[in-house]
């Protein structure tokens, strides 16, 4: 066999490869199929999704941050799929963009949205507020029957420093619309970040593993002598 010959077969296995990965990235994220149809170019979410040159699968916007193998969703677009409670949307944990309008949505809890701290616009039924209370956006906008809530604030202090909102020894940070998280400075452990020095890990954990391996030689020596026994 001739040398192009196999060129053209390494170019079309290789072709077939990423087809093949490409499919396995769609399929994996459920919820961008979670209704029928896909973005459409003409919306809000649609326009920034080709602004930013990302990839559409079903109703999400994906992009990939060159950090990983997989994209990540940075728009996603559940309008009009005629949903009644939303109670898990942490696939889309990345996105800066979601719309769940023209939805028949009763009730949302703030903590769907743990995590979300990219969020800059989301829209939403007009009986709904936005997550976190108005007070947690920059722009918030009822018009028809729509709810538009635009420009996530940061509860925590510009310098990501201490902040009045967390106990002292700690950092404050984002962890979505009206949520923040306290995580201890360095050299600090603890309720509340009151001890100093090194976590114990030896003092925690040793005791801990020294009764796990103490009870598993009991239980097998008790299995042994009745194994014998029988």
């Amino acid at each position: 066999m001739t040398t192009r010959y196999w060129h053209y077969r390494a170019v079309l296995i290789l072709i077939i490869h990423l087809c093949l990965f490409a499919s396995c990235q769609h399929t994996d994220l459920q919820l961008c199929q979670r209704c029928n149809g896909t973005l459409q170019n003409a919306t809000a979410l649609g326009l920034y999704c080709t602004s930013v040159e990302g990839l559409v699968d079903g109703r999400c916007c994906l992009r990939n941050d060159n950090t990983s193998e997989a994209a990540n969703v940075i728009g996603l677009d559940l309008s009009n799929c005629n949903l009644k409670h939303v109670d898990d949307l942490q696939e889309a944990s990345t996105a800066i963009m979601i719309d769940l309008s023209l939805n028949p949505i009763f009730n949302l809890s703030d903590s769907v949205f743990q995590g979300f701290i990219q969020l800059n616009y989301i829209n939403l039924p007009a009986n709904l507020g936005c997550p976190g209370g108005n007070a947690s956006w920059e722009k918030v906008e009822v018009k028809g029957d729509s709810c538009l809530c635009e420009g996530q604030k940061n509860f925590c202090n510009q310098t990501g420093q201490m902040s009045l909102n967390c106990p002292e020894n700690s950092l404050c940070a984002p962890y979505g619309p009206g949520l923040f998280e306290c995580s201890c400075v360095h050299n600090f452990h603890g309720y509340k970040c009151l001890r100093e020095g090194e976590f114990p890990l030896v003092l925690v954990f040793g005791p801990l593993a020294a009764s796990t391996v103490g009870v598993s030689i009991l239980l097998w020596v008790t299995q042994r002598r009745k194994a014998k026994s029988v």
